[in-house]
């Protein structure tokens, strides 16, 4: 049983990997699938955990540390070479169980996370919503809307993370990955006088699942819907143009999110963990 980082020759063997749960490892196997291993382009190293000579589990270590079919033998692994390297990512996420273990193993080292969510249910679906219609005002984002959709994304990472994206770099990177979804047609909005009033973005894609990130709503216009019949509009347009399946994940404690996201037709098949710092 080894670990090593893996180099583009191995891009066959990783995509098996990933192959073997598609919700779960929608946000790497997206990156992966455009990037390959080439560390510079997929932006982190992807480790590669090897028993009896096969590629068992991943742990892709860039700007998120995630593991992937990681058992514990693969966790304890990847965790002491994390320990080594030292922390470079700002959060760690992934199946909740992989990622308790590896946060366990880390914590006297990297501790302490300035926020843990144990438990972010999975949510996915197949099909359109039976139950909400979809909002017709919800459409894609063109290019010359981006300054009317940044400070929509800007409040919803900052709801969500705790920090602002624009602190470090004045927000480049922040403002690139916007850009990037906006021009693959993968950011979604309802625009009223000006101003997003509903937003969403399809934020990974491959052909065996997607996953919707970015949900929000303006303050003034919450409890009226608008996550509902926008979600319903996203998902139809994902189901037909992107993936057979749509996936999310959402913290727990937001339960007004989570009746919506299952009125829509979404259900658990899953649970994720952050750890933020």
């Amino acid at each position: 049983m080894t670990t090593r980082v893996l180099e583009p020759a191995d891009l066959p063997a990783a995509l098996e990997v990933l192959e073997r749960d598609p919700i779960a490892n929608a946000f790497v196997a997206a990156r992966v699938a455009i990037a390959g291993l080439d560390a510079w382009r997929l932006g982190g190293e992807m480790w590669g955990w090897y028993e009896g000579g096969r590629l068992q589990a991943l742990c892709y270590a860039g700007a998120n540390l995630v593991p992937l079919s990681a058992g514990p033998e693969a966790v304890a692994a990847f965790a002491e070479r994390a320990r080594r390297q030292g922390r470079r990512c700002s959060s760690i996420v992934g199946p909740a169980e992989a990622t308790a273990q590896l946060w366990s193993l880390l914590e006297p080292a990297w501790g302490p996370a300035r926020e843990v969510r144990p438990n972010q249910p999975l949510m996915a679906t197949w099909e359109p919503s039976a139950e909400i219609a979809p909002d017709p005002r919800v459409r894609r984002v063109r290019r010359d809307e981006m300054d009317l959709l940044i400070p929509a994304c800007v409040a919803m990472f900052t709801e969500e993370v705790g920090v602002s994206p624009l602190a470090g770099d004045g927000g480049l990177l922040y403002r690139a990955r916007i850009a990037e979804l906006v021009s693959t047609g993968r950011a979604f909005a309802r625009f009223e006088a000006g101003k997003v009033v509903f937003k969403a973005e399809i934020g990974a894609a491959t052909p065996q699942a997607c996953q919707i990130q970015g949900v929000w709503v303006a303050p003034g216009h919450r409890g009226r819907g608008h996550s509902e019949s926008g979600m319903a509009a996203v998902v139809e347009h994902a189901l037909r143009e992107v993936a057979p399946v749509v996936s999310l994940y959402v913290n727990d404690f937001n339960t007004v999110a989570r009746a919506a996201y299952r009125r829509v037709g979404f259900s658990e098949v899953g649970t994720f963990m952050s750890v933020l710092f």
